[in-house]
């Protein structure tokens, strides 16, 4: 069968096998991202305009942000290793010193399950919370204080089974995790409340129920690391597509997300509705992002390479559709929200006016990615949208939202449950 994402690919959208394969390709979501732009050049898009007579001023304070970071243009990818060295500790590579008579296979198994656990964790997690490392007695908040958290408790061995070997995540560890022991790892309380704990808790539950459901992807002893030898088998002279990545993770994980849309009685997951736009058969006016599945392949990527396997079409992934990216295009004013009262209102994920945001924002990234590249003087091959994201637009979008407003909240406000953002 022709693959989701091959240029002659036609999905039968009336088809509902079909059109849930065609809605995971990252193919589907581009497509239906620029529908959405082309409405907002075409002055229909109906929460938000557009003004491309900033991107320019955008591209230029994104390459700031990159030269100030990155002097040398030596860029790591989105991934959520980054995160683990908050505060300026290589968390990861003390481990990996540790485990050096470990064989390859068995440091690789162990990272994806140290990313997967800890990228479905990081959804957004409130102003009020943060978390204080013991050892450090530094305190970390959103992203940062998530990744370090989630670190210390797969230390802990919190996301195992089996006592022996704490350093993996299984399904017989994570069907046992509870918003109180999830809470306790986190340092949740009345003074250090969480956004979405008891979502958090029950994603882990579910996830340990996807492993046991697909011992093709996860072993017949199920273990999130097995994916690792899953995606190895794949590789073609020791080179794998990205999207191979991202479809993998699309498939053994669709039934850890909260069920919100269902086609063909398959959880559609970051998947939401946008009434402007028509056509697609079963798919008519879907729009999928992916956004938490498109990081996590971001994150496997390394792994991989650091395997030995060469990972390619990095490209064929997204942008991610989040506050930071999004909150890029708004204070720079490339977006304009049309109701001046909605940075003033608090809402749902499944808005339209955060679809269609969230869907301007990934469009919007595939057309600065090439100002960017021309200002730095990097080719698209030098200069991946994985390594943008990483050194330019998301670390923008948080020091813009931090010169702009007080403790760097993002110019909307999205009331997540643990599972989005």
């Amino acid at each position: 069968m022709t693959e989701p994402d091959a240029p002659d690919f036609v999905p039968d959208l009336a088809d509902p096998a079909a059109a849930v394969t065609w809605l995971r390709s990252p193919a589907a979501v581009r497509e239906r991202c620029h529908a959405v732009l082309a409405l907002a050049e075409a002055d229909a898009a109906p929460h938000f305009t557009l003004h491309t007579e900033h991107l320019g001023a955008a591209a230029d304070y994104v390459v700031a942000v990159i030269r100030d970071a990155y002097p040398d243009l030596a860029i790591p990818y989105h991934a959520r290793w980054r995160h683990f060295a908050a505060g300026g500790v290589d968390r990861w590579g003390g481990l990996a010193t540790a485990l050096r008579d470990q064989p390859a296979a068995e440091i690789a198994r162990l990272r994806f399950d140290l990313a997967v656990v800890s990228v479905l964790l990081d959804a957004g997690a409130g102003a009020a919370w943060r978390f204080t490392e013991p050892e450090t007695g530094r305190a970390f908040t959103r992203s940062e204080g998530l990744a370090v958290a989630s670190w210390h408790a797969f230390r802990a061995g919190l996301f195992s089974g089996d006592p022996a070997h704490p350093l993996r995540a299984d399904a017989a560890g994570l069907a046992r995790i509870d918003a109180e022991a999830l809470g306790r790892a986190f340092q949740v309380g009345a003074e250090n409340p969480l956004t979405g704990l008891a979502g958090r808790a029950a994603l882990l539950r579910a996830l340990g129920e996807a492993l046991r459901a697909r011992p093709d992807l996860f072993g017949a002893s199920p273990r999130i690391g097995h994916l690792f030898d899953h995606l190895r088998r794949q590789a073609i002279d020791g080179a794998l597509p990205a999207t191979a990545i991202l479809h993998a993770v699309l498939e053994g994980f669709a039934p850890v997300w909260p069920s919100r849309l269902v086609l063909g009685g398959e959880n559609l997951g970051d998947v939401w509705r946008h009434s402007a736009l028509s056509g697609g058969g079963l798919t008519e006016g879907l729009v999928p992002f992916h956004k938490l599945s498109q990081w996590l392949a971001y994150s496997l990527v390394e792994v991989l390479e650091d395997a030995g396997i060469a990972v390619t079409g990095l490209d064929a992934l997204t942008g991610l559709p989040e506050y930071r990216n999004g909150g890029l295009f708004l204070d720079t004013g490339v977006l304009a929200p049309r109701d001046p009262d909605l940075p003033r209102r608090v809402l749902a994920v499944d808005d339209e006016a955060v679809v269609e945001w969230r869907a301007l924002t990934l469009a919007l990234l595939d057309r600065i990615a090439d100002p960017v590249r021309e200002r730095l003087g990097r080719s698209a091959a030098e200069m991946p949208l994985a390594r943008i994201l990483e050194g330019g637009t998301w670390a923008a979008g948080r020091r813009l939202a931090r010169e702009r407003r007080p403790g760097g909240v993002p110019p909307l406000t999205v009331a997540s449950d643990g599972t989005v953002f």
